[in-house]
């Protein structure tokens, strides 16, 4: 949640949040892979649900930063893109964020120490392992 607020406060002069800037930073790194993601696949790939993905990508257009097609190939399907000023805010968030990751991560030695790599290994397995929230529930009626 500290890191939640943090950003959104670091963001919101550039007009966004943390949930708009996850989504545009997520589009903007698939785009430079050559991707134009569906609303769905932007889902997935973030972690959001699907209808919130969904209501930002509205947003983000209306605000024009976000350009949204139908897919030719699925016309129920929405494509979405950045728009020419949408990547150079999400370029300026990026910057941003990345200057508050140096902030987190200066007391383990940087970015790029030892320590930090270590941190990232451990907390990406953490962040791995499937979470099942009624597994807990099931036990106790064992």
């Amino acid at each position: 949640m500290k890191w939640r607020v943090a950003v959104d406060r670091a963001v919101a002069p550039l007009g966004l949040t943390h949930a708009q800037y996850a989504l545009m930073a997520s589009l903007y790194g698939m785009a430079r892979s050559g991707l134009r993601p569906s609303q769905r696949r932007l889902a997935d790939h973030t972690g959001l649900e699907a209808l919130y993905v969904s209501k930002l990508a509205r947003a983000l257009e209306a605000a024009g930063l976000v350009a949204r097609t139908r897919d030719p190939d699925d016309p129920r399907a929405m494509r979405l893109a950045l728009t020419g000023q949408g990547e150079d805010t999400t370029r300026r968030a990026i910057t941003v964020v990345q200057g508050l990751l140096d902030q987190l991560m200066e007391p383990l030695g940087g970015r790029d120490g030892p320590r930090a790599r270590q941190f990232t290994r451990e907390l990406a397995a953490l962040l791995d392992a499937p979470l099942d929230p009624f597994a807990a529930n099931d036990k106790e009626q064992s």
